[in-house]
């Protein structure tokens, strides 16, 4: 399965640049323009399965360029980012077919979140298969099934949801605490402990089998500050 392509619009370089960076180390592939025309170009030619796009733009705005797209039959998702937080801007990027809209300045991890959620509402009204892919593992949502080097692994229903977890952000660390509260959905008054101890089986039954996609321990000042990544690393 080839990465989630996206399309970064956006005039200025520092943020393109930012997106770009970020996306990509999230996996995504991403290529980006810095004006709308190029954006209906890109989009028409690169057929990006989401769009990051900057509504205020040099020549033809955001909203302009979701209007000619989706003239042209193209269906692409799209998240708008904005520095103007005017309800009528909103209502409008939706009415004319943006997914969902930021507003500047922004965190890039909830940028990552939101173009994870916007491909999930997408792929269930498409009733596409729920399939993550992650480096070695291979992880079927309808029937909960993970392969790892094509082999057929069993995890328990809290071992899955974790590893979920890390394979829908791969190569970004994510902090125990996080983890508690994805997981496990509260806190477990601050006992880190009961993740390190999944985060121990997860590892018992992939690196057996997989040669580039490991759970890395990131540390932190003190034990509950750190966390862990599923780092996939082809070079290795």
């Amino acid at each position: 399965m080839e990465p989630i392509k996206v399309l970064v619009v956006e005039d200025d370089t520092n943020i393109r640049d930012l997106l770009t960076r970020g996306l990509k180390f999230a996996g995504f592939s991403v290529f980006a323009v810095g004006n709308g025309l190029d954006a209906v170009a890109a989009t028409e030619k690169g057929k990006p399965d989401v769009i990051v796009l900057d509504v205020m733009l040099p020549d033809m705005n955001g909203f302009g360029v979701t209007k000619k797209i989706r003239s042209m039959g193209i269906e692409c998702p799209v998240l708008f980012l904005t520095a103007r937080d005017e309800v009528e801007d909103k209502v409008t990027g939706l009415t004319i077919g943006g997914d969902d809209y930021m507003t500047k300045p922004f965190s890039l991890d909830e940028v990552v979140a939101r173009l994870h959620a916007i491909l999930r509402r997408v792929r269930t009204v498409e009733q596409a298969p729920a399939i993550i892919e992650a480096g070695e593992i291979t992880i079927n949502e309808d029937s909960q099934e993970v392969t790892i080097n094509g082999e057929l692994v069993e995890f328990s229903p809290t071992e899955y949801k974790l590893l979920r977890y890390l394979a829908e952000n791969p190569n970004r660390m994510l902090s125990k605490e996080k983890m508690l509260d994805y997981v496990w959905e509260y806190d477990f008054n601050g006992n880190v402990g009961i993740v390190e101890s999944y985060i121990s089986y997860l590892r018992r039954k992939v690196d057996p089998l997989a040669t580039y996609t490991k759970i890395v321990t990131k540390r932190g000042s003190t034990p509950e500050q750190g966390g862990y990544m599923l780092k996939i690393d082809r070079k290795a």
